[in-house]
């Protein structure tokens, strides 16, 4: 892969991360607080947004952003459990249900959106 398009895949990636970790901390907030605002969606996505960059930086996402077990699940795993840390380091709470819907929905967006990738582009190279 040439610089420039490596350089953008790591950009895209990385965005693509974080604006699915600040839609999971907007549709949490949407269901349980009634709406999102800007406060509220601080409060909710800092943690994991901590998380996700420590998910990125263990799992040296930028040499493969799109491999969804290598990079995509370490990264996951990070962001699920260090943003659930941070969230009752800090006082938030973290019954049962909420870390079930954490790690689902974490797992569907950061695992997700690298396997789709993968298969699409899998297809894409044998045409």
């Amino acid at each position: 892969m040439a610089a420039p398009a490596r350089y953008r895949t790591v950009v895209l990636s990385a965005v693509a991360d974080i604006v699915l970790v600040v839609v999971f901390a907007a549709l949490g907030l949407a269901s349980h607080e009634g709406g999102v605002d800007a406060a509220g969606l601080g409060r909710v996505a800092w943690p994991f947004l901590v998380a996700l960059a420590a998910g990125w930086a263990i799992a040296r996402a930028w040499r493969r952003p799109l491999a969804p077990l290598r990079t995509g699940a370490v990264v996951w795993a990070v962001t699920a459990a260090g943003g659930l840390l941070l969230r009752v380091a800090t006082g938030g709470g973290a019954a049962i249900p909420f870390v079930i819907v954490t790690a689902v929905v974490l797992a569907a967006f950061l695992i997700g959106w690298r396997a789709i990738s993968h298969v699409s582009l899998r297809a894409a190279a044998r045409r």
